[in-house]
């Protein structure tokens, strides 16, 4: 169940193909190998009223979380992480060249006890060749 949700300040759609940059998130999960194909959430949320450091209008940022179910050591984690930020940071490159802009990734572990879950994608991948 990795979800990924991207908040992006509204300044940066002028420069950033936001359809884009969740397909390039999407892509980097699959790569890794740990998550499941039919489980993989990519979202981006455009927040239109934000303020950064002293309220300069073209400052810009982009926040993602990544929740997922837990069962990986640290390890694993890391190092699927690690190639997920590397991959989005690369793709971003441009931003960071023609605006100050600041980009962060955090991962949560979601506890068994309390995160529900129903999906019948799974089964439909099976039936299909993977798009990965």
């Amino acid at each position: 169940m990795p979800h990924f949700t991207i908040e992006y300040s509204a300044n940066l759609e002028p420069c950033v193909d936001m359809q884009a940059v969740v397909e390039v998130v999407r892509k980097a999960a699959v790569e890794t190998g740990i998550f499941p194909l039919g489980g993989v959430r990519v979202r981006a949320i455009r927040c239109e009223h934000s303020a950064i450091a002293d309220g300069s209008a073209h400052f810009g940022f982009l926040d993602m979380v990544l929740r997922l179910g837990a069962g990986r050591d640290l390890a694993t984690r890391k190092k699927a992480g690690e190639h997920i930020f590397k991959v989005l940071s690369a793709y971003l490159d441009p931003v960071f060249a023609e605006s100050k802009f600041a980009l962060s990734f955090d991962m949560q572990i979601n506890d068994r006890e309390t995160s529900w879950k129903r999906n019948n994608i799974h089964e439909a991948l099976k039936a299909e060749p993977a798009h990965g």
